[in-house]
């Protein structure tokens, strides 16, 4: 399945990858694999950017509610929660800079169809979405990194909320693959794991917290990797592959 974006949104889009270096995907699987919940770093915006602008998979992202309620409050929460508590800026140089940036990030989020998250029972509309989104075979994007200290290249720690989701799907009768992933900043490569699904996650009935470690490890490892990636290497191998399809 495809995802039909609106006419404006698609022109917004490709104005944008001009200004953007195109990210190299490289899938650690066969590439054929079916939709399932994508978990990734996410490297401020860079990583949601190089999803939606680059990846060639149908996909719904998880999204703050708050950046999916027009414009005054985005410019509330990428003041005071991203730039300011995030990302560290001084208050005052987040609300002069949102001035500009927040009407312009309210035009991407409403074109991206969000799957919004919220803190409290209204997680429960989260989680439905979620399992609607998989079973019509498009894949849900998840950003679960703790990012208290900011967004860096090892990962600290993942929220579990994305293993919630999960196991609602799978008393649904939908046992979703998941997908780790990295995308590293520096050279533009994007690393997709081969997926495990969410039953083999499960069966050594460990809790949440244990198996949300075991996916910070392997996350890690994946960056590393992707760190140590060469561009214009895995540029001509990708090319290669795909005249060899």
């Amino acid at each position: 399945m495809q995802l039909k974006r609106k006419f404006g949104f698609r022109l917004y889009k490709g104005f944008m990858k001009l200004f953007k270096q195109k990210s190299l995907f490289v899938d650690l699987g066969d590439g054929s694999e079916k939709a399932g919940v994508m978990l990734c770093n996410h490297v401020s915006t860079k990583a949601p950017l190089s999803v939606e602008l680059f990846m060639d998979k149908p996909t719904r992202m998880w999204g703050a509610h708050e950046m999916n309620r027009g414009i005054i409050k985005t410019y509330k929460y990428q003041t005071r929660v991203y730039y300011h508590e995030k990302k560290g800026w001084p208050l005052f140089a987040a609300r002069l800079f949102c001035l500009l940036a927040s009407p312009l990030t309210s035009l991407f989020y409403t074109g991206l169809d969000l799957i919004e998250t919220f803190r409290d029972v209204r997680f429960y509309k989260t989680i439905s979405q979620t399992y609607e989104t998989l079973k019509k075979g498009v894949n849900v994007v998840i950003f679960p990194e703790d990012s208290t200290n900011g967004y860096l290249d090892e990962l600290e720690g993942l929220h579990d909320g994305f293993l919630v989701a999960l196991e609602y799907c799978y008393k649904k009768g939908l046992d979703a693959p998941v997908y780790l992933t990295y995308f590293c900043k520096q050279n533009g490569i994007h690393i997709i794991d081969k997926p495990v699904m969410y039953s083999e996650l499960i069966k050594n009935g460990e809790t949440r917290e244990q198996v949300a470690k075991r996916l910070l490890d392997r996350t890690n490892e994946l960056g590393k990797m992707a760190r140590a990636m060469d561009r214009k290497t895995v540029k001509k191998e990708l090319k290669q592959k795909a005249k060899n399809k």
